[in-house]
Formats: structure tokens, C-alpha cells, sequence
């Protein structure tokens, strides 16, 4: 079961006051319902692919509004042959939609009634319904994070917009080629908004593998760093010691001056050691890692000169 699968599980076990069973019901009606006209009546049907979704649907639905619904079960005929599952209400749908604020004066409401999120805890409740409705959310240990709700209506999505950044969650809502999307880039705010519609189970592991997630990365980072340093280190000494040889065919170490012959012959014998360990045996005393760098300048200088007249000569 996907990360996102297993987080809309959980949300189906949310218990909610009353006020919030009706803010959500709007949201998964809202986003999910279609209603058909016939025989001068309203048949409402609530659809999704989840069964659990749908037992929630149509217990909030048996709860509060105590009427006739039926249950209906189909096969998917195209792609992947997943169970669609129905809730329809065949009656009072009219009288649902109202309460729900979903339809007013003859007109369906595109938007997010105001009346429908008054309370904190209803907002919460209205976000949970949307993203059972039309949500998904990245693993954790995918490339990108990413949570979105889908919506069919511009309106809608810029209400859901402004509803999820009143928790101040950073929502943005783009068009699509089959509607509109609000969605969440930042790993934290997909986290807060978990924690705001009430997925307290899919938050702490989201964290868990995040936090591994991004460990792991500090590692590798910190790995091909000392990697790399070490290479430029050892990259530099093989450099100096075939420049300390050229020297040495050429003109003998012992033409350098003492401080330089000194810290030759040390590169020579310990060819592993980095500039400070290498600055800490040196006979004449301890030299600091600038000063053991100086003097490999100089002796590379003179190798170069060297490498000249030999080109030129």
C-alpha cells in the first residue's frame, strides 16, 4: 500500500465533533459527487476508489442524515482494473446539498462557503475531506516531496488555497490539463499539514524517513568532500615529490637551502603524511602547515625553472 493509501486509512479513523463530520462530508461531496437529474428528484453520487473512503462516506451520511443509501461496487474497465466504489443517495439530496451550503437559491457553489469552515477545527475537518476526495503525498524517500489535492474548479482550489494558508503551510494552486491543483513543496509544511488534518501516524513516520533521509545525504556529502580533499592532497604530494626527483637528478637536494632541503627529504620518506603531520617531524623543529606549504611552493618554483631551461636548452 503507498505512503498516500496508508495516510487516507488513518484519516478515515478520525473521530470529529459534529460540526466537523459536516465540513468534511462537503469537502468529499464537493469534490467527489456528481448529481443526476430524473423523474423531477436529485441522485447524488459520491465516488472514489478507496474502500475505506467510502465506508466513511456513507456512515457520515447514515449518521447525520438518517436517509436511504446505497452501496454500489464496479470495476474499473481501462488501465489498471481497480474497484470503484459508489455511495448513492437517491433521495433528500436536495435538502443535503443545502445543509451542506454546497447548493443555494438553484445554483451549486463552486467555492468554499464561509458558513462551512467558521471554526477552527472545521477548517482542519474541510481540509481532511479534500484530500481524501482528491489528495496524494510523495514517500518520503522519493526524489521530490510533493502533496496535492486535485480540484475540478478554479475557485475551489484558490478557496482550498487560502483555507490551508491560514495554517500558514506555503500552498501554491497551479491550472492542469484537467483542472486545478493545490499542492505543498517543502518538506515541513507537508508534515504541518499532516499534522493539521489529523495523520499524527503518516507524520511521525514521514519524519522518521526524512530525517534518516536527510542524514544519509549529510553523510555523502561529508564523504565525497573528505574524498575529494583527499585526492586534491594526494594529487599535490605526487606532484611535489616527482618535482623534489627532478631536482634531485638535476642539480642534488643538497644544492637547496637547509629549510628546504629539510622538508625535500621529509616529503620523500613520508609521502602519506599531510602538510601539519608533515610539519611536526622536520629535524631542525615543528613547522606550522602555512609555513611546510611556503617551502613546497618554492620547491616546486624551482623545479618549474628547471623544467624551463630544459626546454629551452
Amino acid at each position: 500500500m503507498s505512503f498516500a493509501a496508508l495516510t487516507k486509512k488513518e484519516l478515515t479513523q478520525v473521530e470529529n465533533n459534529s460540526c466537523c463530520d459536516l465540513a468534511e462530508m462537503a469537502a468529499l461531496i464537493r469534490m467527489n459527487g456528481t448529481v443526476q437529474f430524473g423523474s423531477n428528484r436529485f441522485i447524488l453520487d459520491i465516488v472514489t476508489e478507496n474502500a475505506a473512503i467510502a465506508r466513511r462516506i456513507y456512515s457520515l451520511v447514515k449518521k447525520h442524515f438518517k436517509v436511504h443509501a446505497e452501496l454500489l461496487v464496479r470495476k474499473k474497465m481501462r488501465l489498471k482494473k481497480n474497484n470503484v466504489y459508489i455511495v448513492r443517495l437517491p433521495q433528500q439530496v436536495k435538502d443535503i446539498l443545502e445543509s451542506l451550503s454546497i447548493y443555494q437559491d438553484g445554483t451549486f457553489i463552486r467555492g468554499i462557503p464561509k458558513e462551512t469552515i467558521k471554526k477552527a477545527c472545521c477548517k482542519r475537518a474541510y481540509l481532511r475531506g479534500a484530500f481524501l476526495a482528491g489528495g496524494s503525498v510523495n514517500h518520503p524517500e522519493s526524489n521530490s516531496y510533493h502533496l496535492e489535492i486535485s480540484s475540478s474548479y478554479q475557485e475551489h482550489c484558490e478557496d482550498l488555497n487560502k483555507l490551508a494558508n491560514t495554517f500558514k503551510l506555503n500552498a501554491r494552486c497551479i491550472e492542469r490539463k484537467k483542472g486545478y491543483v493545490m499542492y505543498i513543496k517543502e518538506s515541513e509544511k507537508i508534515t504541518e499539514f499532516l499534522s493539521v488534518i489529523g495523520a499524527h501516524q503518516a507524520l511521525l513516520y514521514f519524519e522518521d524517513v526524512r530525517i534518516v533521509k536527510d542524514m544519509r545525504n549529510s553523510v555523502n556529502r561529508l564523504v565525497n568532500c573528505e574524498t575529494a580533499n583527499l585526492n586534491k592532497t594526494v594529487s599535490a604530494a605526487i606532484r611535489t615529490i616527482e618535482n623534489i626527483k627532478l631536482i634531485e637528478r638535476e642539480i642534488g637536494l643538497d644544492q637547496l637551502p637547509d629549510r628546504l632541503r629539510e622538508v625535500a627529504e621529509a616529503r620523500m620518506k613520508h609521502a602519506d603524511l599531510n602538510l601539519s603531520e608533515l610539519g611536526e617531524i622536520l629535524p631542525s623543529g615543528k613547522v606550522s602547515k602555512s609555513g611546510i606549504n611556503h617551502r613546497l611552493r618554492k620547491i616546486n618554483e624551482i623545479a618549474e625553472k628547471l623544467q624551463g631551461k630544459d626546454r629551452n636548452s
